[in-house]
């Protein structure tokens, strides 16, 4: 029996690159360093920079 691989948490980049002035990008709502680093980023950060700090940024800015 094979096991399913897991899915790869993909970016949350929607192609608006644009940083602002609080330091996150008006896309994605990730820091420059976060982007810089989603690629080496593990499952566990990448899901929580999607499932927390985004929305939390997102409320801020609201």
């Amino acid at each position: 029996m094979n096991a399913a691989l897991p899915l790869p948490i993909l970016s949350p980049c929607v192609n608006v690159c644009e940083m602002g002035d609080d330091g996150l990008c008006e896309g994605c709502l990730r820091t420059l360093d976060e982007i810089a680093a989603w690629g080496v980023m593990s499952p566990q950060l990448r899901l929580h920079v999607i499932d927390v700090l985004i929305p939390a940024r997102a409320a801020d800015r609201a």
